[in-house]
């Protein structure tokens, strides 16, 4: 009877201590986002670039796209959205975009040498994703090869609270590249678990633990190598608070 009794008080034992494990550690998954509206014929046609007062005013000409009003969608995505509206990605150096609301606006450079990269982006901060939506272009001394492959990185970016925790965007943006199950892919290490993306398209990420998480973006060969091309990786950090 004791050696029963034993057993049944082990077995609470671990059932316990898997039940109280299970909430610190949760599963981290991806999954494809669906339904967003494609904006195919959306375009960002030009850009003009003078400087004023040691900063660079940029004015964007757009095509089928309207900035500052909200995406229309036919569900709640359930993820941090813009209350701006629909906006420019403006990313320097893969470092974090700036969101801009008006074709027009100015940035001030830190650094001689800058890689420029602009994209449409919906007012969830998905971007638009065809081949006229985005203008890449260098401010340089020392101008590096734009014909490139480059993967940039967009989202997750921040600190996310509440329920904007619990599905989270990934996107990024390629440039002069393509991925599938025969070629290129992205490999995507969110914390320590790793995915193999071989296709170009928004995700849900689910089951952040609160707190920093490291996310690292590489664009890598068939073989599964790193291809060796400016800002390739991409490693940023985001701040869950739940």
């Amino acid at each position: 009877m004791r050696i029963q009794l034993k057993k049944v008080f082990l077995i609470s034992q671990i059932f316990i201590f898997l039940a109280c494990n299970s909430k610190i550690d949760p599963k981290i998954t991806i999954s494809k986002v669906n339904g967003s509206p494609s904006y195919e014929n959306s375009k960002i046609t030009s850009v003009e670039q003078k400087i004023v007062d040691n900063e660079y005013e940029f004015t964007f000409e757009l095509e089928e796209y309207e900035l500052g009003v909200q995406t229309e969608t036919e569900y709640d995505y359930h993820l941090a959205n813009s209350d701006k509206g629909q906006h420019i990605h403006f990313i320097i150096n893969n470092e974090p975009y700036s969101a801009h609301y008006s074709e027009n606006f100015s940035k001030k450079m830190e650094d001689e040498n800058n890689v420029i990269l602009a994209f449409l982006s919906r007012s969830h901060h998905e971007s638009v994703k065809n081949q006229n939506a985005y203008i890449l272009t260098q401010i340089s001394d020392e101008p590096i090869d734009l014909n490139n492959e480059f993967l940039f990185y967009s989202r997750p970016k921040g600190t996310y609270k509440g329920k904007d925790t619990e599905k989270v965007l990934l996107d990024f943006y390629l440039v002069n590249t393509e991925i599938s199950t025969n070629g290129n892919k992205v490999r995507a290490t969110i914390g320590d678990t790793v995915f193999l993306i071989d296709e170009w398209a928004p995700y849900y990420i689910e089951g952040l633990n609160a707190g920093d998480t490291q996310i690292k973006l590489e664009l890598i060969d068939l073989n599964g190598n790193l291809i060796d091309v400016p800002f390739n990786p991409s490693i940023k950090t985001v701040t869950i608070e739940k």
